[in-house]
C-alpha cells in the first residue's frame, strides 16, 4: 500500500474503499474553518484587554476573517476544480495554519487583523475543497448521508471551539486559542495525502477568470458593507461599498449570462429546488450565527459564566445537530426534502421565539430548550439543503459548487451578525439608557456603558472600585467626620454600582428577547418563502432526475 495516495479517484471504476477515512479528513478540515470564529468569540474580552481594542477593532478582527473567505471561494473554488482538489485542500490548510501561527504571535490590533485575514484566504481555498471532494469520492447513492455527517461536524464545531478555548484560556492568554488550528491542520494535511484520493475536473475549459474576478469585487464589497454599514454608521465607505457591490453584482451577472463557459451558470438561480436551497442556506445561518452571537455574550457577561463554562453550556446545540442530522437521513428520503427543510426553519423559528421570553431573572435552564430545537433545526434543514446544491452541478464544477453552498452560508452568517448584532446594540442602548435615568451618573460613563454589554459591567465594576477605595479611607480616616462622610460615600458608590450592573443585565436581556423576535419574524417569513420555492416531493423527485440527466449529458460532451 502506497504512503501517498497518487491515484485519482476519477480513474477508480468501483467507489474508493476508504471513503469514509477521507471523510473523515474531510470533516477535520471543516472543523477547524468552524472553531476558528465559535473558539474567538470566547477569547474577545481577554484580546480587548490586552491590546486596548476599540469597539472597531474587535470587530475587524472578527470580520477580518469574513471578506477574503466570502470573496475568494467561488474563484478559488473553479481553480481547484481545473487543477486539484486535494492540491487546494492542502495549499489552504498550509495557509491557515501559517495564519494560526501569526495570530499567536501578533501584539496589537493590525497583527491580529491581518493574521485573521491570511486565515480567510486559507478557509477559502478549503471549505469548497472539502465539499467537491466529498462529492467525487462517494457515489451519488451515498453522497446524503456523507454530506449530513459533513454538516453534523460543523454544528460539533460551533460547540467545541468555546469549549477547547474556554480549557486554554484557564492557564493560557487569548493567544493560545490560535493554536487550536495548527495540530487539526497538520493532522488534517497528513490524513489527506493517506486517505484522500486526487480529483480535479476530467475536462475543464480556461477558467473564467473575467467572471472569478467579478465574483470576488461584488461578494466582497457586499460583506463589507454588511459589516461597515450597521456597525459603523452609513458614511462614504459603507455607501462606496454598497455601489460597489450592485454594480459588481450586475456586471458578474451579465457577464455570466454571455459567457459560454461561465465560472457560475447563474441561470440555474432560475430553479425552485436550487434557489430555494440557497435561501434556506443562507436564512438559517442568518439567524443561527445572530443567535450565537449574542446568547454567548448573554452567559458570559450576563450569567457570569467563564469561556469554559460557557463552551460546556453549548454543548447540547452540537448534540442536537447530530440526532437532527440522524433523523433527516431517514426522514427525507420518505417526505421529501421540502418537508424536511421546513420542519427545519420552522423549528429554528421555535428557537428564537422562544428566546423571546428571556429577562433579567432568567437563568441558563431558560436556553437549554432553545439551544436543543435549534440543534434539531440544522441538523434536519441543512444537509438536505447541501446536498440539493452539490448535485446541480457536474463533476467538473464540484469545487464552485461546493463555493455556491458555501458563500450562501457565509452571507446568512455575516448578514446575521451584522442585522441581528446592530440591533442588538441599539436595543441595549434604548434600555439601558431607560433603565438609568435620573440615576446621577456621569454622562460619560453612561455614553460608555451603551457602547456595549461588556463596557457597561466595566462601568458597574469601576464604580465599585471607587465603593471600596471610599471604604478604605473611611477606616484610615482619623477624624470622625470625615469618616462618616467617607462610609456614607462608599455606600452610595457600592448601591450606584449595584444599580448599574442590574440595569445593565436587564437591559441586555431586554435587548436579546426583543432581538431575538425580530430573528423570529426574519426567519419566519423565510420560512414560507422557502416552501413555496422548493418543490414538492414528486415534483422534487422529477427535477432531480432532470439535473442527474443534464449532469449526464454534460459530462458526455
Amino acid at each position: 500500500m502506497r504512503l501517498v495516495m497518487t491515484e485519482p479517484v476519477e480513474r477508480t471504476d468501483r467507489p474508493y474503499a476508504r471513503r469514509w477515512w477521507a471523510l473523515l479528513v474531510l470533516c477535520l478540515s471543516l472543523l477547524i474553518i468552524v472553531m476558528a470564529n465559535t473558539a474567538l468569540t470566547v477569547a474577545a474580552p481577554d484580546m480587548t484587554r490586552d491590546l486596548g481594542l476599540s469597539s472597531a477593532d474587535l470587530q475587524w478582527v472578527i470580520d477580518g476573517y469574513t471578506v477574503p473567505y466570502a470573496a475568494l471561494m467561488l474563484l478559488l473554488g473553479a481553480i481547484g476544480d481545473k487543477y486539484s482538489r486535494r492540491g487546494a485542500l492542502v495549499l489552504g490548510l498550509l495557509v491557515f495554519g501559517g495564519g494560526a501561527v501569526f495570530g499567536y504571535l501578533a501584539g496589537s490590533a493590525a497583527t491580529v487583523i491581518a493574521a485573521r485575514a491570511v486565515m480567510g484566504v486559507g478557509a477559502a481555498l478549503i471549505m469548497p475543497a472539502t465539499l467537491s471532494l466529498l462529492a467525487a469520492t462517494f457515489p451519488r447513492a451515498e453522497r446524503a448521508k456523507a454530506i449530513t455527517l459533513w454538516t453534523a461536524t460543523a454544528g460539533l464545531a460551533i460547540a467545541a471551539g468555546p469549549v477547547v478555548a474556554g480549557a486554554l484560556l484557564r492557564g493560557h492568554g487569548w493567544s493560545s486559542t490560535f493554536l487550536i488550528n495548527v495540530p487539526v491542520a497538520a493532522v488534517a494535511i497528513v490524513g489527506a495525502l493517506v486517505l484522500v484520493p486526487p480529483s480535479r475536473a476530467g475536462h475543464h475549459d480556461r477558467i473564467d477568470y473575467v467572471g472569478g474576478l467579478l465574483s470576488v469585487l461584488w461578494t466582497g464589497a457586499l460583506v463589507y458593507m454588511i459589516i461597515e454599514g450597521p456597525h459603523f454608521g452609513w458614511g462614504a465607505k459603507a455607501v462606496a461599498a454598497a455601489v460597489v457591490a450592485g454594480a459588481g453584482l450586475v456586471a458578474f451577472v451579465l457577464w455570466e449570462l454571455r459567457h459560454p463557459r461561465p465560472i457560475l451558470d447563474v441561470r440555474r438561480f432560475t430553479g425552485r429546488r436550487f434557489a430555494g436551497s440557497n435561501l434556506a442556506v443562507a436564512l438559517f445561518f442568518l439567524a443561527v450565527f445572530g443567535a450565537f452571537y449574542y446568547l454567548t455574550q448573554h452567559l458570559q457577561f450576563v450569567l457570569g459564566y467563564d469561556a469554559l463554562q460557557t463552551g460546556v453550556r453549548m454543548l447540547p446545540l452540537a448534540g442536537a445537530v447530530f440526532a437532527g442530522s440522524a433523523l433527516t437521513g431517514w426522514l427525507t428520503p420518505r417526505v421529501g426534502m421540502k418537508w424536511t427543510v421546513g420542519a427545519g426553519m420552522a423549528g429554528g423559528t421555535t428557537a428564537l421565539a422562544l428566546l423571546t421570553r428571556v429577562d433579567a431573572g432568567s437563568g441558563y435552564g431558560d436556553f437549554v430548550a432553545p439551544l436543543l430545537i435549534l440543534g434539531l433545526a440544522i441538523g434536519l434543514a441543512l444537509s438536505p439543503c447541501t446536498d440539493a446544491i452539490m448535485g446541480a452541478f457536474p463533476e467538473s464544477e464540484l469545487g464552485v459548487g461546493g463555493a455556491v453552498n458555501d458563500t450562501s452560508l457565509e452571507l446568512g452568517g455575516s448578514l446575521g451578525i451584522a442585522i441581528l448584532g446592530s440591533l442588538l446594540a441599539t436595543s441595549y442602548g434604548d434600555h439601558l439608557s431607560d433603565a438609568t435615568a435620573g440615576s446621577g451618573l456621569p454622562a460619560s460613563a453612561l455614553d460608555t456603558a451603551r457602547d456595549s454589554v461588556g463596557a457597561g459591567y466595566a462601568v458597574a465594576q469601576g464604580i465599585g472600585e471607587k465603593a471600596q477605595q471610599a471604604a478604605a479611607r473611611a477606616q484610615q480616616a482619623s477624624d470622625p467626620q470625615q469618616a462618616a462622610q467617607l462610609k456614607q460615600q462608599a455606600g452610595e458608590l457600592a448601591a450606584g454600582a449595584r444599580q448599574m450592573a442590574d440595569a445593565v443585565g436587564s437591559a441586555f436581556s431586554d435587548a436579546v428577547a426583543h432581538t431575538s423576535l425580530v430573528g423570529a419574524v426574519i426567519l419566519g417569513i423565510g420560512t414560507v418563502l422557502v416552501a413555496v420555492l422548493l418543490p414538492g416531493r414528486e415534483a422534487g423527485a422529477a427535477q432531480a432526475a432532470t439535473e442527474e440527466r443534464e449532469l449526464v449529458d454534460s459530462a458526455a460532451e
